[in-house]
């Protein structure tokens, strides 16, 4: 199949085997095209339109994306975390944008205060790449202990949902076993809460030093740098939170995540209640101003060298 605007044409490339049978790792889904955006929705059980099969030929699915005059995609959050990943694989190597569909909101505080929005991410990124360089040292000596302790990645980099929806890839030091995603849900087993555990087994000695005193996190400073993410805002939910979240609190998603913030200094590993945790940023984010988020970056400061709630 190659994506076109108008249909979907049938073909096989001479170096690939396309098989039914395999066309079972993601769930099929709708397509519809909206002026160069392509809008791709949970299919309808009982339904009588056709649906898109699912791929689990990744590099062709890759290549008919890439010559596509696609420029953005919009992704339903109900067809589940794996095929979420799945389309932002793709739409990376493509080299396009993937957005969660969420709705949208008028009360953020880009929206609302623009002038001192524009402030606060100047002072961002000026601060991240300071940062970055006063903590040169400090990072490589990490990376070192990183790799010598197991010979992996020094980084761990992982999709997670950024302001309207953009899905974009964190970055931190790796504080896990060598493919820890792929025992995720194993570990988990359908946790109700955030999916996180003060024992997860797969946390090595250590990572979970760096993780006491958050320095797994300073990589983060780079997506900073790259406007994804702020110094303070909402947490960056990963892609199996996000898509657990209620539709009427999804707007959340729209805000431009951080790498501290309310919860991270007032509740942490101690409030773990997804909902709980959603409703307390979008009352960080109706009562935001500068001045508070200086408040929360120096109440940052004590809480990371106590490793209040860090695990």
């Amino acid at each position: 199949m190659t994506l076109s605007k108008n249909k979907f044409e049938t073909y096989s490339p001479p170096e690939l085997k396309l098989e039914h049978h395999a066309f079972n790792s993601v769930p099929s889904c709708y397509l519809q095209w909206r002026r160069d955006r392509l809008w791709v929705r949970a299919a309808i059980p009982n339904k009588t339109e056709i649906a898109l099969p699912a791929f689990a030929r990744e590099d062709w699915f890759q290549a008919c994306l890439m010559r596509s005059s696609v420029k953005a995609v919009y992704i339903d959050p109900a067809l589940g975390s794996s095929a979420i990943a799945f389309w932002a694989r793709a739409c990376a190597a493509a080299q396009k944008p993937l957005y969660v569909r969420i709705p949208s909101s008028a009360s953020l505080p880009h929206k609302r205060y623009p002038l001192v929005w524009a402030i606060k991410q100047g002072g961002d990124r000026l601060g991240a790449l300071l940062l970055l360089l006063v903590l040169s040292p400090l990072l490589l000596s990490i990376a070192a202990l990183i790799k010598l302790q197991d010979g992996g990645p020094v980084f761990f980099r992982q999709w997670r949902v950024g302001q309207r929806g953009k899905l974009f890839r964190i970055i931190k030091f790796r504080s896990m076993v060598i493919n820890a995603e792929k025992i995720h849900s194993q570990v988990m087993q359908n946790q109700a809460g955030l999916h996180k555990l003060e024992n997860d087994p797969r946390i090595t000695p250590l990572g979970k030093w760096l993780r006491k005193l958050s320095l797994d996190e300073l990589p983060q400073l780079i997506n900073v740098a790259c406007g994804e993410m702020s110094m303070v805002g909402p947490r960056p939910w990963a892609l199996y939170d996000a898509v657990r979240i209620r539709p009427e609190l999804r707007q959340r998603l729209n805000a431009l995540p951080g790498m501290t913030g309310a919860w991270q200094v007032q509740a942490r590993s101690a409030q773990l209640d997804l909902d709980a945790v959603t409703i307390q940023d979008l009352q960080y984010l109706k009562s935001w101003s500068l001045w508070q988020d200086v408040k929360i970056l120096l109440l940052t400061v004590p809480r990371v060298l106590k490793g209040h709630g860090a695990y």
